[in-house]
């Protein structure tokens, strides 16, 4: 039976080597950041037509759907891989080092959030209304790890399955607006709306209380990814293999781990498609189990052969997500609110903004290895 942990001939490096850093730990990140620039492009240039919801199925087209669908994949890997990496980069160090680490990008990403992030979405200097997205949990991810690295390994797998698999148990705990508790479950599990006076609201469009636990089982398995390729390889393939079962098993019987059940469609396809949509805020068990099985076999895949120009985009994975949300932005005003008649023109125009971000984001890439900052490091 596979194990949680590396076989014991694996021993972590007495300090990092130069290629220590696997290419499919920077090149599935690259792979789902075009996921997130095509859906990125698609807030921008097909957010009203032809619906305004991409997920509604009784009058979404398809192809919107399926497309709204692959950037799922983006949060959970992306926080998944976020725990891999801590583990990876204090193998080498004091764990004092790394929590230390790990807390201060947290709060950079944080403050990256509540600034750069947000003015990148508005273009306003003093919004009235302030989102808690993607960076905003990754951040809050990173200082609770800071602590939970400090756990044994089997109290960290517990806290992680207890956080993904157990969470949906809180779904019907919903505080109101007025109750003194409200701001922090808001900020953990509910999604809601935050009042914070002067006409000033917060979105928690991310609560980040599920990816505590996607965070922690990255950094659970980070040992994996000091064992042999083939060792590694079997092991993704195990666990991606029972996350995906898992995900089937819990649809077919349709009662727990997605508050929304799945109704038969007029055709088979839209069936699937019912089957396949899942609650990503917060994300739900099986949305957690169908991403990261399939991340798990993605990272199978990339071990065969991992496309250089994709860990381009995952070595500098911050500067890419500021890029080109200034881009897109920035090419939706030039287009005066005008927008693409389908989702195949979506992907055509993201297709044509990826490589100058490629460009750009090879060379910060180059700058910060060549530097000794340790802020470029956060990015």
């Amino acid at each position: 039976m596979l194990q949680l942990t590396a076989p014991r001939t694996v021993q972590a490096p007495s300090r990092p080597t130069p290629n220590r850093r696997l290419d499919s730990i920077d090149a599935l990140p690259g792979l789902v950041m075009l996921l997130m620039l095509a859906d990125h492009t698609r807030e921008y240039f097909l957010l009203s037509a032809p619906v305004s919801d991409p997920m509604d199925l009784r009058v979404a087209p398809p192809g919107l759907v399926a497309a709204r669908l692959a950037a799922h994949l983006c949060p959970p890997i992306f926080i998944a891989l976020a725990g891999v990496s801590a583990w990876l980069y204090g193998a080498a160090r004091p764990r004092a080092a790394t929590a230390r680490f790990l807390l201060e990008r947290g709060l950079f990403l944080l403050l990256l959030e509540l600034t750069l992030v947000g003015f990148a979405w508005r273009f306003a200097l003093a919004p009235t209304m302030i989102y808690l997205q993607v960076i905003w949990a990754i951040g809050w991810s990173m200082i609770a790890l800071a602590g939970l690295l400090w756990l044994p390994r089997g109290a960290l797998i517990a806290i992680a399955i207890v956080l993904m698999a157990g969470h949906n148990l809180l779904d019907p705990v919903r505080l109101a607006a007025g109750h003194p508790l409200h701001p922090l479950w808001a900020i953990l599990h509910q999604r809601d709306f935050i009042a914070l006076g002067g006409g000033v609201d917060a979105r928690t469009s991310y609560p980040v209380l599920p990816w505590l636990g996607v965070i922690a089982l990255g950094y659970a398995i980070g040992l994996w990814f000091h064992a042999s390729p083939a060792w590694r390889r079997r092991a993704l393939v195990v666990t991606g293999t029972i996350l995906l079962l898992g995900f089937v098993l819990l649809r077919a019987i349709n009662r727990y781990g997605e508050p929304v059940p799945w109704q038969a469609g007029a055709t088979p396809q839209l069936t699937l498609l019912s089957v396949l949509n899942v609650t990503k805020y917060p994300p739900s068990l099986d949305f957690l189990l169908l991403t990261l099985g399939i991340g798990a076999w993605l990272l199978v895949g990339f071990k065969w052969r991992a496309p250089g120009w994709l860990s381009v985009l995952g070595s500098a994975p911050m500067f890419f997500y500021l890029l080109h949300l200034y881009v897109l932005h920035l090419l939706a005003l030039a287009a005066g609110g005008r927008e693409v008649p389908a989702i195949g023109h979506v992907w055509l125009l993201a297709a044509a903004v990826a490589p100058p971000l490629w460009w750009a984001t090879r060379w910060f890439g180059g700058m910060k290895r060549r530097s000794a900052s340790r802020w470029l490091r956060f990015f």
